[in-house]
This record gives C-alpha cells, sequence and structure tokens, in this order.
C-alpha cells in the first residue's frame, strides 16, 4: 500500500501552525483550486467525532467523499479517514512539531492508500496518481503558508492587533468564500449575510425584496466592526439580456444602498463599511493610465459602477468611513475568466479577442482578498481605491501568457464583430481597455503577492511543484 510523506517548515511556532488548521474556513482554503469541490455538511471540526462530507469527480465520474476524523492531540496531531469516497482507503495524519529554530514548526502530511483493485488499478494509474498528489500537497503547504503571511500582515496593518467582527455579504462568491476564509483562519468572527433562513453566525437580509426596497433588520448590522459587502449578480456567465442586465444592477444598487441605510440608522453601527465596485466604471479609455481620480467612462459597466458606488452614500453621510473597492480581472481558477477561457486553452482553443490591443487589469485572487483587508483596516484609507495589479498587461499578452501555462498554441484573433456577435452586449467586458493603476494602494505601502501575471497563472492553476513549494516528499 502508497504512502506519501509532505513535509515543510513555517515561519511560525507550532501553536499558531496547528491553530490555524482547527479553525473554520480551513478545509475550504485547502481545497484545490483546480478540482470542483462542492461542501455537503461540516461538523465537530478536527477533534475525534468530526466530519466531513463534499461532493467531487473524477474526470467525468462525480463521488461523494465522507470522512472521520480521530486521534486528535491538542496542538500536535489530527488524523481524518476516509469512510465512504473513491478510494479502497484512505487515512491521512496530519502532524505539527517544533521547528529547527525558535518561533517556527514543521507540518508533516502522512497519507496511507489504496485504490479499489489497487494491484491492477495502481499498475494503469499509479504514476498520475503520484502526481496528482505531489501537486495536492505542494498546493496545500503553500496555501497554509501564503495564508499564515497574510495573517500577519494584517496584525501588522492593525498596529494593534486586535479581535474583528466582520459582517460580509456574498459570502459563497469567489471573493466572498476567500475573504471569509482567510479572516476565520485568523481567528476573527464573520458573520454571513444570507438570503436563506440563518443559521448561527448568520443575518438574513433580502435585497430588493418588499415595498422599502428590502428586508435587513435595522438592528442587523448592530455591534460589528466592519461590513464587506461582495454580492451581486456574476457578470461572465449567461448573455446580458435586458433580464440579465436589470439583475446586474438592482443586485448591486438596491443591495448597497439597503446596507448603506441600515447602517445609517443603526445605533451601533460599523466603523468601516467596504463595498465591492469594478473598474468597469472607467470605461473604454484606450492606452490612459486611470488612477482613482480618472472619473466615470460611458457603458452599462460603468453606468452601474458609478450608481453602485453612489448607494452607499448614506453611510459615509453618517459619519462611516466607506470604501469602494474597484476591483478588476480576479483571477481565480474555479470563477470569473479563468472558469470560462481555462477550458478553452486546455483544449488549444485559445484565442486572443479583437485585435489584442485592450489593456487588461488583472489581478491575482490573494491581493483581492489582502487588499481587501489592507483597505478595512487601514483607517486613511477611504472612497474609490483601485485593486488591480501594478502591472496590467494587453489582452494579447494575456492570452499568450494563459496558452504557455497550460502548454498550449494559440490558435487565432476572434475579430471584434464576431465577439459580439457570439456573446452580445457581453463581449463589451473583453474589449474595452482599462488601464487601471493601483495608485493608492502603493501610496498606502501595500506590497503584491503576486504582482506578476505568469506568477499569478501558476498559483491559480495549481501549476506549482513541490520544490517551489519548499515542501519535502517522500514514497513509501
Amino acid at each position: 500500500m502508497p504512502t506519501l510523506i509532505a513535509r515543510s517548515t513555517f515561519g511560525v511556532d507550532a501553536a499558531t501552525l496547528f491553530a490555524w488548521h482547527e479553525r473554520p474556513g480551513a478545509f475550504q482554503r485547502l481545497a484545490p483550486p483546480w478540482q470542483e469541490i462542492r461542501l455537503i455538511s461540516q461538523a465537530g471540526g478536527i477533534r475525534d467525532g468530526g466530519s466531513v462530507v463534499f461532493r467531487s469527480r473524477v474526470g467525468p465520474i462525480p463521488f461523494t467523499w465522507h470522512a472521520e476524523h480521530k486521534g486528535f492531540m491538542p496542538g500536535r496531531r489530527f488524523i481524518d479517514e476516509q469512510r465512504r469516497g473513491p478510494f479502497a482507503k484512505w487515512v491521512h495524519r496530519h502532524e505539527v512539531s517544533a521547528g529547527p529554530t525558535p518561533n517556527t514548526s514543521v507540518l508533516t502530511d502522512t497519507v496511507e492508500f489504496a485504490l479499489p483493485m489497487h494491484s491492477l488499478t495502481w499498475r494503469f494509474a499509479g504514476a498520475g496518481l503520484k502526481r496528482d498528489l505531489e501537486r495536492l500537497f505542494a498546493f496545500r503547504h503553500a496555501r497554509v503558508r501564503a495564508d499564515l503571511a497574510m495573517h500577519a500582515e494584517l496584525a501588522a496593518w492593525q498596529g494593534e492587533p486586535r479581535w474583528l467582527r466582520v459582517g460580509v455579504s456574498g459570502s459563497s462568491g469567489a471573493i466572498g468564500s476567500a475573504l471569509c476564509g482567510v479572516l476565520s483562519t485568523a481567528g476573527h468572527d464573520v458573520v454571513r449575510l444570507v438570503r436563506r433562513k440563518a443559521g448561527v453566525g448568520e443575518i438574513l437580509w433580502q435585497p430588493g425584496a418588499g415595498a422599502k426596497g428590502g428586508q435587513l433588520a435595522p438592528d442587523a448590522l448592530d455591534g460589528l466592526d466592519a461590513v464587506v459587502h461582495l454580492a451581486g449578480e456574476p457578470v461572465v456567465s449567461g448573455r446580458w439580456t435586458k433580464r440579465k442586465r436589470d439583475r446586474i444592477r438592482s443586485s448591486r444598487v438596491d443591495g448597497t444602498r439597503l446596507i448603506a441605510n441600515t447602517i445609517a440608522a443603526s445605533a451601533k453601527p460599523p466603523k468601516v463599511l467596504v463595498v465591492a465596485s469594478g473598474v468597469g466604471l472607467y470605461g473604454d479609455r484606450g492606452d490612459q493610465e486611470l488612477t482613482e481620480g480618472a472619473g466615470v467612462g460611458s457603458g452599462f459597466l460603468a453606468e452601474v459602477s458609478r450608481d453602485w458606488e453612489a448607494a452607499a452614500e448614506p453611510a459615509r453621510v453618517a459619519g462611516v468611513r466607506v470604501v469602494n473597492l474597484r476591483i478588476g480581472v480576479a483571477l481565480a481558477r474555479r470563477s470569473g475568466l479563468l472558469r470560462a477561457l481555462v477550458p478553452w486553452f486546455q483544449a488549444g482553443l485559445g484565442c486572443v479577442p479583437g485585435e489584442g490591443q485592450a489593456w487588461w487589469p488583472w489581478v491575482d485572487m490573494d491581493d483581492v482578498v489582502a487588499a481587501t483587508l489592507f483597505a478595512l483596516v487601514k483607517e486613511e484609507i477611504s472612497g474609490a481605491i483601485n485593486i488591480v495589479s501594478p502591472a496590467a498587461v494587453r489582452s494579447a499578452d494575456f492570452a499568450r501568457i494563459l496558452a504557455e501555462s497550460v502548454d498550449r498554441s494559440l490558435l487565432a484573433k476572434v475579430p471584434a464583430g464576431m465577439l459580439q456577435g457570439l456573446l452580445g452586449d457581453k463581449a463589451e467586458a473583453l474589449l474595452v481597455s482599462c488601464r487601471a493603476v493601483p495608485e493608492k494602494l502603493r501610496r498606502a505601502g501595500y506590497r503584491f503577492i503576486a504582482p506578476d501575471l505568469a506568477q499569478s497563472l501558476k498559483r491559480q492553476l495549481g501549476i506549482i511543484t513541490p520544490a517551489e513549494a519548499g515542501v519535502e516528499i517522500q514514497w513509501s
């Protein structure tokens, strides 16, 4: 029976490293970005008797994985064992120990496993499975390392580190789930705004519903340190029909207005309201470098973003610090642009949109999260702030670097007229040129995690070797 051992050293003490794994959100943060995973249930944490159930797939074949935890030793060890899933056997032991020098620690993952009909299937699938598992644990260790670094940065930004209670709307979206995971593994309290029956640690809200423009209890946001409002109809998915455009607008404008009005009337309002917006506000501006003072452009997304930001005004008037995050093209494998493009590029069908000269203001998802936290705790930041990489690229260069990342060639250019015929008005998002620059972040001293596009794609696509992740792999 094969056994994998993955080991690496971290620049934090053992208690801090173990606490990261024990807190809510760790499972979601460790889910590989190249694999579709849907969490079904999670109970009991990593202590004995705890369990997690999720659904995923191997190629086209779906499966349900049910794991139970055992062997818990506080600060030192926990084990998860597959009860139901794709393996004949899977036992994963996580061990944390003191590192070779003060304030360092070592994480050791030991996995014993067997495939169904192992002697036969291992012969055919073993080599590929070994590569996949090495890739997985390289990612997992790199993720933990990056999150611990982000936690340290957050504490430094706070000056005097303190526990935060943060309300988050859109917590199930790509940005929201990542933000909630980072906050919760750092020990902060996340209160999710949900549109279904609220459970523990949740607040019910219904933006746009009812005669008064939505439902949110008057005191629902009382006592929170901050609210991060990210909810909104996805822009990338579906054609921009009139109904779709109405949903894009109302989900952003009406939802923001409801939250801002509730905060304005609150007896104990949060100190800061951070609201998602977009660089689409600048419209098509050619080669012009666009700082936060560049003004509103033209087009559907520009108009929506303008009204979206304006909807937060009641909170600002009430004396609450408001930050509008003008987020660029956020790169995450399971959402947005990469979710749409990567399968085509992997199939060798990657194309350049239009003439390829439009500037694309991309940004790595980890920088979206970190910059949001930066804006949340830095009291000198208010108003609009561009969340984009300092190294914007033209769309032709983006396509070329993405093709190189998946080891494929580009197929051709797709004329703008053809894109408009295929996508309708949504082609606007691919064809406009927006050379936004992160001027406010630069002046405030923010340091980007992934300022290089090739580096960001490597992170988000999971193209990282154990050596690059600082992980020692052993097989027996």
